[in-house]
């Protein structure tokens, strides 16, 4: 073990040596990533689509809803005589 550090401390090594990005540029540049990119763009266009759909499905029931305890208090407040 202690021959690998020996060994590995005089090798020369450059910073360029172990940063990714110039491997991760050339593989966006040849299209690697896009079949991911294409699936994360559809996956946030159907995760807003869905939020729009719950949202307009709230607001139709949150109506419904007001519009069932409007006509049950009307029919629960009328008395029999004010009805005719």
């Amino acid at each position: 073990m202690s021959l690998i550090v020996l060994a590995m401390a005089f090798v020369d090594a450059d910073a360029a040596y172990f940063d990714p990005r110039p491997a991760v540029a050339r593989a966006v540049a040849a299209g690697r990533f896009d079949p991911l990119l294409i699936r994360v763009a559809n996956a946030r266009f159907d995760v807003r689509e869905m939020a729009a759909d719950a949202r307009a499905f709230l607001v139709l029931s949150l109506r419904e809803a007001c519009l069932t305890a409007a006509a049950l208090l009307a029919l629960l407040t009328i008395t029999p005589g004010d009805a005719r």
